[in-house]
């Protein structure tokens, strides 16, 4: 079964950094795993070590927005580096001197009341192909990106996502790369919703 690493591992300083495997569900131990990556380091092994302590995540997963009371099925794409929310009727505007945002979630029509959040910069992402008009130069299109606190399985963690209309899609959530590093992820395409339904404390604090 192949599995997608959807993080670049530091070196590792130590055998012990390989002691455990996470999986979604309860956690489990792996005494064996140490004890290869400690007297047999072939790439197998250390591949082995490399993926120690990280959660694997199947192609897709529920999603909640708990700063939004919302859960969502999301698509893990390591191919993409951002993460994007479907978003609509996307508005800038000021508040007490600071760049805020207000939208619509574009997801059904059960979501009738605008979110807003503050802003927390402006992200260039390249337009396909088929997106770009001729009579149009511009091969960069600009999205606002703002902070939301995501949990899956039993992680929560905060990540920046890019608001756009994603109606289009099958998912409403797109986690890219950059999040995907965040919850210390390995993506198994092979497997989806293999978190099961998030569960996580919401008054505990997301990791660094």
């Amino acid at each position: 079964m192949d599995v997608v690493q959807a993080i670049s591992y530091p070196e590792l300083t130590s055998a012990s950094s390989c002691f455990s495997l996470t999986a979604p569900g309860p956690m489990s131990r792996h005494p064996l795993l140490f004890l290869l990556c400690l007297y047999l380091p072939g790439l197998f092994f250390s591949n082995a070590c490399l993926a120690a302590g990280k959660t694997v995540y199947g192609l897709n997963e529920y999603a909640e927005l708990t700063g939004i009371d919302l859960q969502v099925a999301a698509k893990l794409d390591t191919g993409a580096k951002t993460a994007s929310l479907s978003a609509r009727d996307i508005k800038r505007f000021k508040r007490d001197g600071e760049s805020w945002v207000r939208f619509y979630l574009a997801i059904d029509d059960a979501h009738e009341h605008p979110i807003e959040r503050p802003l927390a910069r402006l992200s260039k992402i390249k337009r396909r192909a088929g997106d770009v008009d001729p009579d149009d130069e511009k091969k960069y299109t600009s999205r606002p990106v703002i902070s939301l606190d995501v949990c899956m399985g039993n992680a929560l963690r905060t990540i920046e996502v890019n608001l756009t209309d994603r109606s289009a899609f099958q998912y409403p959530l797109l986690i890219g790369s950059e999040a995907l590093k965040r919850f210390d992820a390995l993506v198994d395409p092979s497997l989806k919703y293999a978190a099961g339904k998030p569960a996580c404390v919401t008054d505990a604090h997301t990791a660094e």
